[in-house]
């Protein structure tokens, strides 16, 4: 309970630097994402997947994505994420972003 108050404390005094906020919900955001990413998208590149499906979602769904970081995700959170990473835009950062993480590995 202490986690979630901090995390949804912090997203509100956050809300006066627009900057700030945005990268306050951004980092919880990933906090959530990337464990699910590691759940049904696994392998090598489930940092860069993370960051492509972070990259790719809307301003309304970072919050929703960070709002799960203080209440725990749900499978509506996991639906999110699945939707955010069949996307046009996010499979092309994907293919670019996470074949070059899987690549370096051999390099």
């Amino acid at each position: 309970m202490r986690v979630e108050a901090a995390v949804l404390a912090g997203l509100t005094l956050a809300g006066c630097d627009t900057a700030f906020g945005d990268q306050l919900a951004r980092d919880a955001a990933r906090s959530v994402v990337k464990p699910i990413v590691a759940q049904y998208l696994p392998g090598p590149g489930g940092e860069a997947i993370t960051n492509c499906v972070i990259d790719n979602a809307s301003g309304a769904e970072i919050l929703q994505l960070a709002r799960a970081a203080a209440t725990g995700p749900d499978d509506t959170t996991v639906q999110v994420v699945l939707d955010i990473s069949r996307r046009p835009e996010t499979i092309d950062c994907i293919s670019r972003d996470g074949l070059s993480a899987v690549l370096g590995q051999f390099g």
